[in-house]
């Protein structure tokens, strides 16, 4: 598949209790559409083939045997179909009837995974007709093949990296030890249940929740197709719940009492990422399973498209329930982090460089949070405006006007006669505005803060992003340097929502100044304004933000190749970037990457916030004079 991609299905057909041809005849139709749909697996309910709700049918002789002939016609009539399908169906072999799922690939029988465990409690009495998967497995014929029946059985594909398919039947994943985990951790990337949950009030929620949660356990992606209307309703009412999982998240899901299919691609890349990041995933393997590989068409492959959608956003919940009760959560962990070091230290004072931009204003809102809970009293928060060549009137205004209604010191030092000082001691000419003249000007910002804050007995608090450290937008020694540095972990575009959730939040005088600042263009304001208004944007100079958290998110979170985020990021914004564009800056993201890592091995302390961060000490560990050619070449290899 294309770059790591796979797309699953899991299916529910409309069925009838012992009627095995109709049934037959539903799977084969379900089989063939998810194949049209470009669909490498398809997963089908706990014995579709007989129906589950045979009762002590399941000891007559004549419904087992219909049951493997008509598989044996299936295997037949889908031998032209390049698909993995998993299938229910009964085996009886040596004096037991075992509940299996039948996996086959172009008409070969590739395996028989048994049940494990076999519910005889409240409305289930499997215990009665069904035998618990042999602990080995073995040999049979069964449908007129050679194959396997049992447990530990895995079915690696030869020719599609990092899938390999485990398979547990419906209570398995109920039960203490599902059998789910030893197969992942003995490789399966895929885990398939065929299940035959009846529906109760509640349970829907409790499945979903089990189904989700144990997918992220095993980092793996979980395939759960379960059996609908059309099962008998003596006693209980089948609701064809699919569901399927990636490592924690739901990709899809169908409605409650309907047939047919859901579908959805995986992510067999990113789930082989997660475990080579987590290192205690390689231990307690399992000699003894038994892998039976087989493989796929490379025509089949090569037609596959994915169409899987990627949140333009992926730093920000995309609901906005999740996108309030996470923004309280970031700045309450800010703050705590910033609280702790106060605490520890003895300290009562902050100092912070206000500019009226969008990380200085952070970095104060988390600071006055600090103080509150630490119950200290907010004067002791100084913010300091330093005015110089690129300042303008509507973000100084900005910054006294919050630094005031959030009851804080408020001072201004003018830096332009420190600064002019500076460039007669070095010879520079004002007139030149290169990067000395825009250095000297954040470097002398961060003397004034580090100065006052030892005037002050206090601490100098940090406003750089995660964005900016990762691009290196910074002044070495300037403002890449603090103290303690509250948004290291906070990426640009997630700034943006915190402020926003607190001006909603305070309203008010304050919160007409925060939303002020979300509409004031992003600069360091190191070169003269225009008619007063801002003339140095930083996202024409260094690209778009949305553009760059994209590209950081899946670099470090996934370790994606450049062509594959190149891929997805033109899929997330088509219509806003065009290829060249999404390009351009995708090159430009990872020189300044590689480029300036520098900066990041002598960071500041801060709090990591979400699963993405830069801290040397921690999560991201790279010598300052690594080589990016690999990566350029790639990018410059791109098709437009």
């Amino acid at each position: 598949m294309k770059d790591g991609f796979f797309r699953v299905a899991a299916a529910t057909p409309p069925v009838r209790a012992a009627g095995v041809e109709e049934n037959v005849r539903q799977i084969e139709k379900l089989i063939r559409q998810g194949a049209e749909e470009g669909c490498g697996l398809v997963c089908f309910p706990e014995l579709a083939v007989t129906g589950y709700t045979c009762g002590d049918l399941f000891r007559d002789r004549a419904l087992l045997k219909a049951g493997e002939q008509a598989l044996a016609r299936l295997l037949e009539a889908t031998r032209d179909l390049d698909i993995l399908c998993a299938v229910g169906v009964p085996v009886a072999w040596e004096g037991a009837l075992y509940n299996c799922a039948a996996l086959f690939h172009r008409g070969r029988l590739l395996g028989l995974p048994a049940k494990s465990c076999i519910p005889n409690y409240s409305e289930f009495y499997e215990a009665r007709h069904f035998t618990p998967a042999p602990a080995q497995a073995a040999e049979v014929t069964f449908a007129g093949q050679r194959t396997f029946l049992g447990r530990g059985l895995l079915f690696p594909c030869e020719n599609v990296e990092g899938l390999t398919v485990g398979a547990e039947l419906c209570e398995d994943l109920w039960g203490a030890c599902p059998p789910s985990g030893a197969l992942a951790r003995n490789g399966a990337t895929v885990i398939v249940n065929p299940s035959c949950s009846d529906e109760t009030i509640g349970k829907a929620e409790y499945r979903r929740d089990l189904v989700k949660m144990w997918s992220g356990h095993l980092l793996c992606a979980y395939v759960y197709a379960d059996a609908g209307p059309g099962e008998s309703t003596t006693d209980m009412v089948f609701a064809g719940h699919d569901l399927i999982a990636e490592n924690g998240t739901v990709l899809g899901e169908s409605q409650l009492f309907t047939h047919g299919l859901v579908t959805a691609d995986i992510d067999l890349e990113r789930l082989a990422q997660e475990r080579r990041r987590m290192n205690t995933w390689q231990e307690q393997r399992d000699p003894a399973v038994v892998r039976v590989p087989f493989r796929y068409e490379e025509e089949t492959l090569a037609r596959f498209q994915p169409r899987r959608a990627f949140a333009k956003t992926p730093f920000v919940p995309q609901d906005q329930a999740g996108l309030e009760s996470r923004c309280q959560l970031i700045l309450t962990m800010q703050a705590q982090g910033l609280a702790t070091r106060l605490s520890h230290i003895g300290c009562k004072s902050a100092v912070i460089g206000l500019s009226g931009g969008l990380d200085s204003t952070l970095a104060l809102l988390v600071t006055v949070r600090a103080f509150d809970s630490l119950g200290l009293d907010r004067k002791g928060v100084h913010a300091v405006s330093m005015p110089c060549f690129g300042t303008t009137g509507r973000t100084k205004s900005n910054a006294q006007k919050i630094a005031q209604e959030l009851g804080a010191d408020f001072r201004e030092v003018s830096i332009e006669k420190a600064v002019r000082q500076h460039f007669l001691d070095i010879g520079q000419e004002e007139a030149s505005l290169d990067v000395t003249y825009e250095n000297s000007q954040a470097r002398e910002r961060t003397q004034v803060l580090m100065d006052l804050s030892n005037r002050l007995g206090g601490i100098v608090i940090g406003t750089g992003d995660l964005s900016e450290l990762a691009l290196g937008w910074a002044t070495y020694n300037g403002d890449h340097m603090s103290m303690y540095g509250v948004n290291a972990s906070i990426p640009k575009t997630l700034v943006r929502h915190l402020v926003r959730y607190e001006a909603q939040r305070v309203g008010g005088p304050l919160g007409e100044a925060l939303f002020d600042v979300l509409d004031t263009p992003v600069s360091p304001e190191l070169l003269p304004p225009k008619d007063g208004e801002i003339a140095q944007k930083t996202e024409e100079l260094v690209g778009p933000y949305e553009l760059h958290d994209f590209f950081l998110y899946y670099l470090l979170r996934f370790g994606f190749a450049p062509g594959k985020i190149y891929r997805m990021a033109c899929q997330a914004f088509a219509g806003e970037y065009s290829p060249a564009v999404v390009k351009k800056w995708l090159s430009a993201f990872y020189r300044r990457f590689f480029t300036q890592q520098f900066k990041r091995s002598c960071l500041p302390d801060g709090p990591k916030v979400g699963s993405v961060t830069l801290s040397p000490r921690g999560d991201w560990r790279m010598p300052s004079d690594a080589s990016w050619e690999l990566w350029r070449q790639e990018i410059d290899g791109l098709s437009q």
